[in-house]
C-alpha cells in the first residue's frame, strides 16, 4: 500500500469508526496515534448501564437464540486466497460485521432474557461454554441443536478441519451476533419474529437449556450429536 493509499484508507477508517459510534448512540473522545506498517483502528467503550442482562440467570427450559450467522473468519481468510470464489460469502460476512448488535440488545431486554453473550474470538461453542460456567445454577446444559452459517463455509472448513474449527464450534467470529437465553418458546418466537431488524433471515432458535440428569460442579455446553446447519 502506497503512502497516498495509506492516507486515504486511514481517513476512511476513522470516518467509518465515527459513523458507527454515532449509530450506537455514543461518541469518540480522545485518542492516540502510533506508527504501524498497516492502517489499524480500535477503541475501548465505557458506559453507565441502566438495563443490564447479566450472563448468569439461565433456567431449565430456556430457549437459545442466535442473531447472526457463523463463518466470518473462514469467509475473510478464503477471500484473501481466492477473491472470486469467496466473493459472495465475503460480502455477506462484511455486511454482518458492520452491523451493530444494538437492536438485538434492546430486544433481549424487551423479551426478558435470562442470560446472553456475544460470539467473538472463542467461537460459538467456546462462548457458550463460558456462559454456562458463569451460571448461578450448576446443573444446566446449554445444548446447541442447529446453527446458521454462511453458505459454503463448512465446505471450506472441511478442507483443513483443524485450521478454523468452524464445524467444531471454535472458529473465531469478528463482530459476531448475540447468543441469548430466553425464558420460553413463546418469547423466543416473538424475538425471532422481529426479522426487520436482522439480516439473512435471522434471528434463529438454535438450542435450549436443559436440566442435567447427573450431579455436576458447573453447568456445561455442547453441540448436539445430530446438529444441523442452516446455510445463509
Amino acid at each position: 500500500m502506497s503512502k497516498t493509499e495509506q492516507d486515504i484508507v486511514t481517513q476512511e477508517m476513522i470516518r467509518g469508526f465515527l459513523d458507527q459510534a454515532k449509530r450506537a448512540g455514543t461518541k469518540v473522545t480522545g485518542g492516540q496515534t502510533v506508527l504501524n506498517p498497516a492502517p489499524i483502528i480500535g477503541g475501548v467503550a465505557t458506559a453507565i448501564v441502566q438495563d443490564c442482562i447479566r450472563p448468569e440467570n439461565a433456567q431449565d427450559g430456556d430457549i437459545l437464540v442466535l442473531t447472526k450467522p457463523l463463518g466470518t473468519q473462514v469467509a475473510v481468510n478464503f477471500f484473501e486466497q481466492d477473491p472470486l470464489a469467496a466473493n459472495e460469502a465475503y460480502e455477506k460476512a462484511r455486511l454482518s460485521m458492520k452491523t451493530l448488535n444494538r437492536r438485538a440488545a434492546e430486544l433481549m431486554v424487551k423479551y426478558n432474557a435470562h442470560a446472553a453473550t456475544d460470539i467473538t474470538g472463542f467461537g460459538i461453542l467456546g462462548h457458550t461454554q463460558n456462559l454456562a460456567l458463569h451460571q448461578k445454577l450448576k446443573n444446566l446444559e446449554f445444548r446447541l441443536q442447529q446453527l446458521p452459517v454462511f453458505k459454503g463455509m463448512l465446505q471450506i472448513d472441511a478442507r483443513n478441519p483443524n485450521l478454523f474449527k468452524l464445524a467444531q464450534g471454535f472458529s473465531a467470529e469478528t463482530s459476531g451476533g448475540l447468543l441469548i437465553s430466553l425464558p420460553s418458546e413463546e418469547a423466543a418466537q416473538q424475538f425471532c419474529a422481529e426479522k426487520d431488524s436482522f439480516l439473512f433471515g435471522g434471528p434463529w432458535i438454535v438450542g435450549s437449556v436443559i436440566q442435567s440428569s447427573c450431579s455436576q460442579s458447573a453447568s456445561t455446553a455442547s453441540l448436539a450429536p445430530n446438529l444441523t446447519w442452516i446455510e445463509c
